[in-house]
């Protein structure tokens, strides 16, 4: 049914697919790891692009207003 043009070519993207990934983990090793050693999450945003983000920010509350004494 498909040429062995057709086999080979999606043979190469996959490669070329999996080299990209590799380069992508490679470039972000470092900082990744220290994210994770700390507890944050990590969010792939394209090659070599990652969002951290502690997830104690979402902990955060915001005070109450104090009400001000008039002398």
């Amino acid at each position: 049914m498909y040429s062995q043009g057709t086999k080979g070519l999606g043979r190469i993207k996959s490669r070329i697919r999996e080299l990209i990934a590799w380069a992508d983990r490679e470039i972000c090793m470092e900082p990744d790891e220290f994210a994770f050693r700390r507890g944050w999450t990590v969010s792939r945003a394209g090659f070599g692009a990652r969002v951290y983000r502690d997830p104690r920010f979402d902990q955060l509350r915001v005070a109450p207003p104090v009400a001000e004494e008039v002398s």
